[in-house]
């Protein structure tokens, strides 16, 4: 019924003398209510069958509070892929190539997801699939997405006007690392969203919050005037990312209803990889790529505490004959853990910064 129910008003709005931006802003809205119905009516059935098959067993060296979650199903990252995709399929143009383009990479990177937490909850695979292999699908997916918008005269145009932020008339053309540029931010934004996915609502609010900013820059810059008035590149067809944009974020606030503490699913790797994908890909599309270490900075920063990490207890085991450490644990959301905060003070302290990143993003603009 409800399906019917929007068609119909989509078949109105398309109707001749609707304002296109109009048309754009009810499917952008159509969006993100049939996402967020999809979850929360799907939701509890799913986690129903989700717990009855696939418990991710808990890991050894997690702090002691995740001891008490070992019930709780994972893979909840299915419901946030179908979300998305049935919304784009139903309110994007889906022969844009800037919505399929998004569709493969959240497709593409939850399957390379999905087989990753099924090697650990069904086949008792230690560590699930093997690092390589995921890197092999984040590069395949690059080299898809980078190769494809090199040779797509829509995008090609563009691909030397890169914008800095801060700076009003300056691009960068990455001339012929383009390609090795997307691969190391689809492959860099995938692994720091799956980093961040450790405590509940961790990972689904940060990636709401960056993806419905990078939303509100694709309505921009798919409107002429207004990325004339902003001095960003003009994207004929961004307006379609920004319908994208919206089912992802209300994909991700749906999923919030049921992963807020104390959480009822995980989403995994299949939900965590394929949201930074979608991401990665996002910004390449309006190309915001240089604003994501401020943007997703929550994200930069977790995978950043984890670099580090790794390099300093490699660095002091030459030194001093151990390895020493700089963090309690990493990332960076396991260190506050073990210093005794709560959960939930966590998650709501990393979102604030998340929405203060935000308007930091926005500030750019203006400062053009």
């Amino acid at each position: 019924m409800l399906y019917y129910i929007l068609r119909y008003i989509n078949e109105f709005y398309s109707l001749p003398g609707m304002r296109v931006i109009e048309y754009l802003t009810f499917r952008a809205s159509a969006a993100a209510i049939t996402a967020l119905l999809i979850i929360i009516f799907a939701g509890p059935r799913f986690i129903r069958f989700l717990k009855s098959k696939f418990v991710e067993p808990i890991k050894e060296e997690a702090p002691p509070e995740h001891r008490k979650k070992k019930d709780v199903p994972t893979m909840g990252g299915i419901m946030i892929i179908f979300a998305i995709e049935v919304s784009a399929f139903l309110w994007a143009k889906i022969d844009d190539p800037h919505v399929w383009l998004i569709m493969l990479a959240v497709f593409w990177m939850g399957l390379i997801g999905f087989i990753d937490d099924y090697q650990k909850v069904v086949l008792k695979v230690k560590g699930g699939l093997a690092g390589h292999y995921k890197l092999i699908g984040q590069v395949t997916l690059g080299l898809v997405i980078g190769f494809y918008t090199w040779n797509d005269p829509v995008f090609s145009v563009l691909l030397s006007d890169t914008t800095v932020p801060f700076f009003k008339k300056l691009s960068v053309d990455y001339g012929i690392f383009y390609i090795p540029v997307v691969i190391f931010i689809i492959t860099a934004v995938s692994n720091a969203v799956n980093l961040t996915d450790g405590l509940d609502g961790l990972a689904a609010g940060n990636a709401a919050i960056v993806t419905f900013a990078l939303g509100g820059f694709a309505y921009l810059a798919g409107n002429a005037v207004y990325a004339g008035y902003l001095s960003i590149p003009f994207i004929s067809g961004a307006g379609e990312v920004a319908v994208v944009s919206m089912a992802i974020v209300m994909a991700c606030v749906g999923f919030l209803w049921f992963n807020s503490s104390p959480a009822e699913v995980f989403m995994g790797d299949t939900g965590s990889l394929s949201l930074g994908s979608a991401i990665a890909v996002i910004a390449l599309m309006i190309k915001q790529e240089l604003l994501l270490p401020i943007l997703a900075g929550i994200f930069f920063v977790e995978t950043l505490s984890v670099s580090m990490q790794v390099a300093w207890f490699k660095i002091s085991k030459k030194l001093y004959g151990e390895g020493r450490r700089i963090f309690l644990m990493a990332p960076l959301h396991h260190h506050f853990q073990l210093k005794g905060w709560a959960e939930q003070k966590i998650v709501i302290r990393f979102w604030i910064i998340s929405i203060l990143l935000f308007l930091t993003s926005l500030m750019t603009l203006k400062l053009r």
